[in-house]
């Protein structure tokens, strides 16, 4: 590396997508600085990283980047969607953490190397990092990949027990307030919190994620990709937990923004561990602005037939074009599928376009997109946000569910549609939002949008935090 006296930064993400891209991002900020940065991924998603890399061109930008891999990635069968993803948190705090401590181990082993690790980055439901980090007297830095409201939350799932509000029973008025959050007494009701709350108490997945934020809290700073003026109050409670919090997003934002004059473009590509199929873009070319509904649910969410089909007649009954990423997995295999309704097929030939994977950032900044209905990822979220892009949102896992309350009730961004996805729905949200009848919204969105390219410019929120989590970095001794 070029620079052998640099502080050098080990990240280690969850080994999903949406973990992955915000830890990449940050790991090339952290190296346009003059950080030396080791991310450190699963077999599988280390290949699937460097695979759509021009590594050339990347290293050139990077020259103290490295990608290096722990050897527990999972049988190629094993799929990372849907309902085994409880069996993949609990194999990661087995199986990784062993093969974590080796490698530090080797580190440990080569202190006569001009690099030893001067700091961790670990993702918050990746705290076993700090457990074994304790032994060899390195500092973590949690970065928890939700943004600030649900991260809160998580914190309270053990009150939320003791108080009697979770597990939320089926029978029970799920549009009843939650009260024992500070901050979220009029905001969250009981069809907000993720579907673990609605389970037996000693559920596995609840008992998983109260482990994990339980140990959070001794590590010495939190990160996370938000901005200020987005959630500044539940970050000011967060504060009571950690005394330095980094509010540095939105970090594809952040890329692009003046950290260092000099860096050259970033390439949306190099965040994605898919391939992308950029037809969509020269379809969208040939779109009326502002015309087209953009349909995407992330990499980990699963539908049944029926929901495809459902999602596929409303799209089709609003009369917008609509683009529709369908990954390979997005459906449930199932037996005795039934072919695809002609008038469905006929329509999308028409006016749809369906890819298997394409450049989010790029679609949506699209002039030709109007609106987008997404399963309110975090980082689908913040890039929609920063697009000044209407959502509707369809949440199906873990801190979805608070996203979307948070675009529907909190900042106005959006629309919720949680529990539902009947074709009637799906069509009466998609024209009610492609069809501006919805005024506060749309105003709401490019307030956002203007603050969230505020925060990151010169002298913003997120720029200030950047900054001062470099500077801390490199003061470590």
């Amino acid at each position: 590396m070029e620079n052998p006296q640099a502080p050098h930064v080990l990240m280690l993400p969850f080994p999903a997508v949406g973990h992955i891209k915000p830890m990449l991002m940050l790991g090339k900020l952290l190296c346009q600085a003059g950080l030396s940065v080791t991310l450190l991924n699963t077999d599988q998603n280390h290949n699937n990283i460097l695979n759509p890399i021009d590594q050339s061109s990347f290293y050139s930008r990077y020259p103290g980047f490295q990608f290096k891999s722990l050897a527990v990635g999972l049988p190629p069968e094993h799929l990372r969607t849907g309902p085994v993803v409880a069996e993949l948190l609990y194999w990661i705090t087995s199986a990784c953490s062993t093969k974590f401590k080796e490698y530090l181990m080797v580190e440990e082993n080569e202190k006569g190397q001009p690099e030893p690790v001067t700091c961790i980055i670990a993702d918050g439901i990746m705290s076993f990092t700090i457990d074994i980090a304790e032994e060899f007297h390195i500092p973590v830095i949690t970065f928890r990949t939700y943004n600030s409201t649900s991260t809160w939350v998580y914190f309270h799932l053990h009150q939320l027990l003791q108080n009697g509000e979770i597990p939320v029973q089926r029978d029970e008025d799920m549009d009843q307030q939650i009260t024992s959050i500070p901050g979220l007494e009029t905001i969250l009701r009981r069809r907000d919190l993720p579907p673990f709350c609605k389970l037996d108490s000693t559920d596995h997945l609840l008992q998983f994620y109260m482990g994990q934020t339980s140990k959070m809290k001794r590590a010495s700073a939190l990160i996370l990709n938000t901005f200020e003026e987005l959630e500044g109050p539940i970050v000011s409670h967060l504060h009571s937990i950690f005394p330095t919090v980094y509010t540095i997003g939105p970090l594809h934002g952040l890329l692009q923004s003046h950290i260092n004059h000099n860096a050259p473009p970033s390439d949306s590509s190099e965040t994605s561990v898919r391939p992308q199929d950029r037809t969509c873009i020269r379809w969208l070319d040939s779109q009326p602005s502002k015309s087209v509904v953009y349909v995407s649910f992330g990499s980990v969410v699963v539908l049944t037939q029926d929901q495809l089909l459902e999602f596929w007649h409303g799209l089709v009954n609003s009369g917008s074009p609509f683009l529709w990423v369908i990954r390979p997995g997005l459906v449930l295999a199932e037996n005795n599928v039934a072919e695809t309704p002609s008038e469905l097929t006929i329509a999308t030939n028409e006016r749809g376009c369906i890819v298997g994977w394409g450049p989010q950032e790029e679609v949506l900044a699209h002039r030709a997109v109007g609106g987008f209905l997404s399963h309110s990822g975090w980082n689908s979220t913040l890039e929609s946000i920063w697009a000044g892009m209407p959502m509707i949102c369809w949440p199906q896992i873990a801190d979805q569910w608070i996203n979307s309350r948070c675009v529907g009730e909190m900042w106005r961004t959006g629309l919720d549609m949680k529990d539902t996805c009947d074709r009637s729905t799906v069509e009466k949200m998609v024209r009610g939002l492609m069809e501006d009848k919805n005024e506060e919204i749309r105003k709401s969105t490019a307030i956002y949008s203007s603050m969230a390219r505020n925060s990151v410019a010169k002298g913003g929120s997120s720029y200030h935090s950047m900054s001062k989590l470099i500077e801390d970095i490199k003061s470590i001794q």
